[in-house]
């Protein structure tokens, strides 16, 4: 079984990543954990002045951060007994992870989500609706435990 596993830096991946430790896999299961990054777009992000402004090293640091990310999502699963992958990609995270799981022949999508619905949903996009509609293989997508608080 192949298990691609689509994180980014947020407590909703958290979950996900939560999830697939928790489960028994197959003896041969490979999990594959992804993080892509997305085109840089200035000003709008706290790292564009910490990088001085530049978007060549404000990618960089994305990057950077998102392979350690993977780096470390790897060595924790693999804590757990799964065979592990990882990979960093650059591009719109919805098509990237389709791609990726139509490449790497996946039979498993999981990822996490907000759970924005109405108008933030149509304003701010949903990456885990778009690899529903798109993936060629079943996608598990793993919502945070709402508390009364954060309802």
């Amino acid at each position: 079984m192949k298990l691609l596993l689509a994180i980014d830096n947020s407590e909703y991946s958290v979950e996900a990543i939560k999830e697939v430790a928790k489960r028994p896999w197959p003896p041969k299961a490979i999990v594959r954990v992804i993080s892509v990054v997305e085109p840089v777009t200035p000003p709008a992000t706290e790292l564009w002045y910490d990088a001085g402004g530049s978007l060549e090293r404000v990618q960089q640091e994305m990057t950077k951060r998102a392979t350690e990310l993977t780096q470390k999502t790897s060595e924790s699963l693999k804590r757990k007994g799964l065979k592990i992958e990882s990979a960093v990609r650059e591009g719109d995270a919805r098509s990237v992870i389709v791609d990726e799981a139509r490449k790497w022949s996946a039979d498993l999508i999981v990822l996490g989500s907000h759970g924005y619905t109405g108008i933030k949903r149509l304003l701010l996009g949903s990456v885990a609706s778009s690899v529903v509609s798109h993936a060629p293989c079943s996608v598990e997508i793993v919502r945070r435990k709402q508390t009364k608080k954060s309802r």
